[in-house]
């Protein structure tokens, strides 16, 4: 019998986190922290571990809902051995010691976290353990009880630099964990590699965009398309674009987009505006374009002309020189760069805010791409309402896989039993209704924080 017990993640976006027992050996799957959360809150379950083995934990991506809780799990359980790509280590070392910065800020007294050190996170990064797509390699827990070991193979899942799928074999069993994986290509990743994952018995499936229309979603070329004619509108009027974005991915993809755009004369040429981490991290993108499976591999980020975000401190500067802002956090985020702009930007009528990636419902960044102009919006409790009088787009350029996408993986890997994960109640009942629809001899799991699911061996 083989245990699967959510931790967190599993009918949410947000601080996934996924345990397995096989044979006696616990693993985890991700350890990541809640965006919109605080405390204790943000975290994992971790309480259910309490009496239970664990020895291994991969990390799927960089992303800090798959990846930020780790400090915290290794201040009760420091004997784990994490393992992730190479490109996820390196990406990890910059974006942990941010987000402790971050955490140092944000959170009260009475919150219930220990905060970690940045000493605390050179041990721990130092500690991952890589490994290579497609390597496989034999793994056995203190508390294993079979003779035979468990084979763990990593394959690139095309969201971001470094993200992986992770198929675990054991006594001929396969389980393939997608994490964030997205099938389609983008400007500089290519789309997911599961070439030579044949039938699995378990699929544990993402399902991020399985409750967004896909003629909605559209593809990342016509997004382009529609995301030229709207800047070009804005930029010939003298005004200003903002697009919140994640620092991890987004803006390396977006950066990539809007350069090639403008050396194709599609776009308008103008002034862009990134800093900060994002910065960093396209750096890594640069350093690793030889290393991973890449559209573009001769185009570095760092030949792109950008300006420093980060130096401006009167925002009428925006005026005066146009031009396109990347800015962190993607969901506008109380407290993050895309946030104080906001205010700002909101007056200005000559100025647009596109959006170009996942919100969750709950957060200011979701309630501005479901507003227009002229619509006053609340944006956070504490706030007064605010009027809207620049222009609001909202286009998408996914990093997940769209819902045809989610069933061509199953079509592919032929699973037994697929349990849903990492989506919205909308997202999951569409995959499940179409999974039950379409593919009659699965049995299908809606994953649930805190319930075990066994599954059998025949």
């Amino acid at each position: 019998m083989i245990k699967f017990l959510p931790l967190g993640g599993a009918d949410d976006i947000g601080a996934s986190c996924f345990y397995l027992n096989i044979a006696g050996t616990g693993i985890l799957l991700d350890c990541g922290i809640h965006p919109r959360k605080k405390g204790l809150d943000s975290l994992p379950k971790f309480e259910l571990l309490k009496d239970l083995p664990l020895d291994f934990a991969f990390i799927s991506h960089a992303h800090q809902d798959h990846i930020g809780s780790l400090p915290f799990l290794i201040q009760h359980i420091p004997h784990v051995i994490i393992f992730s790509t190479s490109q996820t280590k390196e990406i990890a070392e910059l974006t942990l010691h941010n987000a402790a910065n971050i955490l140092v800020n944000s959170q009260s007294e009475e919150s219930g976290l220990r905060i970690y050190t940045h000493d605390e996170i050179d041990l721990l990064v130092r500690s991952i353990r890589t490994v290579e797509y497609e390597e496989v390699f034999p793994l056995k827990g203190l508390r294993h009880i079979s003779s035979l070991p468990i084979n763990i193979t990593f394959y690139d899942a095309g969201h971001i630099l470094g993200a992986a799928a992770i198929l675990i074999e054991h006594n001929e069993q396969k389980i393939l964990y997608t994490g964030d994986i997205n099938l389609s290509d983008q400007t500089i990743m290519t789309g997911a590699d599961l070439s030579k994952v044949k039938k699995v018995d378990t699929l544990i499936l993402e399902s991020t965009y399985a409750g967004t229309d896909s003629a909605k979603l559209g593809t990342w070329q016509s997004e382009q398309k529609r995301f030229t004619k709207d800047a070009n509108q804005i930029l010939r009027n003298g005004g200003s674009i903002l697009i919140p974005v994640f620092a991890l991915g987004k803006t390396q993809e977006l950066l990539a987009s809007i350069y090639l755009l403008m050396k194709k004369g599609m776009l308008t040429e103008t002034n862009i505006y990134t800093g900060g981490i994002g910065k960093e991290i396209s750096s890594l993108y640069d350093r690793n374009r030889y290393l991973v499976r890449r559209k573009n591999i001769e185009l570095e980020l760092r030949d792109i002309p950008q300006n420093n975000l980060f130096e401006i401190e009167d925002y009428n500067y925006f005026k005066k020189n146009p031009g396109i802002v990347l800015a962190s956090s993607g969901m506008m985020l109380e407290g993050t760069t895309s946030y104080r702009l906001l205010d700002y930007w909101l007056r200005q009528e000559s100025f647009g805010i596109f959006g170009v990636g996942y919100m969750d419902s709950e957060t200011p960044g979701y309630k501005i791409m479901n507003s227009k102009r002229g619509d006053v919006v609340q944006l956070t409790e504490f706030n007064p309402p605010q009027k809207i009088n620049c222009h609001v787009e909202r286009f998408y350029f996914p990093s997940h896989s769209k819902r045809e996408e989610l069933l061509t993986i199953i079509e592919r890997t032929k699973p037994t039993r697929v349990v849903l994960i990492h989506g919205e109640h909308q997202s999951q009942n569409w995959l499940g209704y179409n999974i039950l629809h379409k593919f009659n001899q699965v049995k299908l799991y809606s994953a649930e924080v805190g319930n075990q699911i066994n599954f059998d061996i025949d």
